[in-house]
């Protein structure tokens, strides 16, 4: 694999570790800056949001810029955002750099998968599109704890400084790795983007992606405060538990995915929906139980990020069948969804952790999956009934 895929790599791994390490440090944070464990919170949703509406703007509007170009550009905006966090003196000033780094990590994985297939030959493009992606998985499993622990240690402040530097050196490595002369992909129309936003069918798996992350992130995003205030650990092993976390990201990923390729997605995202929905209300009961507390956090991982690679083929067949002239738009607008979904869960979240205990995050969740579960059934049972009526077509 050429250099400049590890570039792309690292840029990934520094754009997933400032994406998920504000929940390590939410309690921190709002201590600091003296504000509520729902407006820090909120940093979450806000950040989701700048990705959400970035992913799909952005790409349109740089659709003919030189990839490279595009690429850098967006580098040097996450830069400037996490920068700006670093400095941010007070919590407005924190929520403009929590957008301005949203936007730019919309359009780099929207146009990074692009960018590593170009770098391969053929039949070489999955493995490089894993290894980019390898960065996020990464950025869960060692950049989210130790984020934290240089957060808990020196600040939440350094944490940012630190993300910046490590942009920084994915930058540089970019501009000189990666070649002048990528291939310019087609962009598709503004009717054929409009087409993946008001098909039904479409519209339906992007409801799935967003419940089944919103349920998921109620909790998530005050995952650091339960476990400081319910299970009883110091904050110097929440980012150990963050750490057993993304362990566990890692290996429901690659279970999800293969999951998926053996029994279908929709089979595959019934049963993830389904035992990610009992384990969200498990916790509910084991937070007050350090060891249990653990245990379900283990579990929980598994599932939150099993779904993945469900989703993400699930909406590809489905646009290849509806949409084929957009099926990279349809692709964009599901990583929108997954971020719009983060940004409703962990504002239902701060509600819930305003008027009742930080346990009911846990169960309510558990609900919002069962939505999302009850959207894939559906979407399983129309799938069954257009193959019947193809099928009594063609007889």
């Amino acid at each position: 694999m050429p250099l400049a895929l590890f570039a792309l790599t690292l840029s990934a791994f520094a754009i997933g570790t400032t994406e998920f390490v504000i929940v390590g440090l939410v309690p921190t944070i709002a201590a600091n800056l003296g504000v509520s464990l729902p407006s820090a919170g909120l940093l979450v949703s806000l950040y989701a949001l700048g990705v959400a509406i970035g992913a799909p703007l952005l790409t349109a509007l740089t659709a003919r810029w030189p990839r490279k170009a595009v690429l850098l550009s967006l580098m040097a905006l996450f830069i400037a955002g996490n920068l700006l966090a670093w400095q941010s003196p007070s919590y407005e000033s924190l929520v403009l750099a929590r957008i301005l780094t949203g936007l730019a990590h919309g359009v780099f994985f929207s146009i990074g998968s692009t960018i590593a297939t170009s770098l391969v030959t053929k039949d070489k493009e999955a493995s490089a599109i894993a290894i980019m992606f390898t960065g996020l998985t990464v950025a869960l499993v060692t950049g989210v704890p130790l984020g934290t622990w240089i957060g808990q240690e020196f600040g939440w402040r350094a944490t940012f400084l630190v993300v910046s530097i490590l942009g920084f050196i994915a930058l540089i490595g970019s501009a000189f790795l990666i070649p002048s002369n990528l291939k310019q992909g087609k962009s598709a129309t503004f009717k054929e983007q409009l087409q993946v936003l008001t098909h039904p069918r479409l519209l339906l798996v992007f409801a799935m992606t967003a419940l089944g992350y919103a349920g998921s992130f109620v909790a998530f995003t005050y995952l650091a405060p339960i476990l400081e205030q319910v299970s009883g650990f110091s904050s110097g092993a929440i980012g150990l538990v963050l750490l057993v976390y993304g362990v566990s990201v890692a290996i429901g990923n690659i279970w999800g995915g293969k999951l998926a390729d053996k029994k279908g997605p929709v089979s595959a995202l019934t049963t993830i929906f389904a035992l990610l929905a009992v384990i969200l209300a498990v916790f509910s009961f084991t937070a007050t139980h350090p060891i249990a507390a653990v245990i379900t956090v283990l579990i929980w991982g598994a599932f939150a990020f099993g779904n993945v690679p469900g989703l993400q083929v699930y909406v590809v067949q489905l646009a290849e069948k509806y949409t084929p002239k957009a099926v990279d738009v349809a692709s964009g607008f599901n990583i929108a969804a997954f971020n719009i979904g983060i940004a409703l869960g962990s504002i239902v979240g701060g509600k819930v952790v305003d008027s009742m205990q930080l346990t009911d995050t846990a169960w309510i969740g558990a609900i919002v999956v069962l939505f999302a579960l009850a959207l894939t059934r559906l979407s399983g049972s129309l799938d069954k009934r257009q193959s019947k009526s193809t099928l009594c077509t063609a007889n």
